[in-house]
């Protein structure tokens, strides 16, 4: 059983990404494809798909990792913020930037997971789930 799975998939992610595989593999839950959802939108992934694996009672979600020109990485560092022990939280006037605007912050808001460019836009704050860049 796994205590923080947001924690394991972004880990997965970024073992995969150093290792330089195409594709990262995980079991999947709806806040894990929302996850991939703004990791896409954002343009730090290729695409995510979710697989139903035969004879068991749980999907798997494929993560395709994207890589730039001769394989240069295009996600740098995928860094958890909120675990379950130490809930962070950002209001609406103090939300997080990342590299000065270059990176991205995954907020989880009462209208689901978006960033916090985004979450600016809207004028509302959340829990700081992940940074990216």
């Amino acid at each position: 059983m796994l205590t923080d799975p947001i924690a394991d998939m972004l880990t997965r992610i970024r073992n995969a990404n150093k290792a330089m595989h195409d594709t990262a593999e995980m079991p999947t839950s709806r806040i894990k494809e929302e996850i991939a959802r703004v990791l896409k939108d954002e343009g730090y992934i290729k695409d995510f798909r979710v697989v139903e694996v035969e004879g068991q009672p749980y999907s798997t979600l494929v993560v395709e990792l994207k890589f730039g020109r001769n394989r240069q990485r295009v996600i740098t560092v995928v860094k958890r913020v909120s675990p379950p022990r130490r809930r962070v939280y950002a209001r609406k006037d103090r939300l997080p930037g990342v590299l000065g605007g270059l990176g991205t912050a995954i907020l989880s808001t009462s209208t689901g997971l978006i960033t916090s460019r985004q979450a600016a836009e809207k004028g509302i704050g959340g829990e700081v789930i992940a940074f990216v860049w």
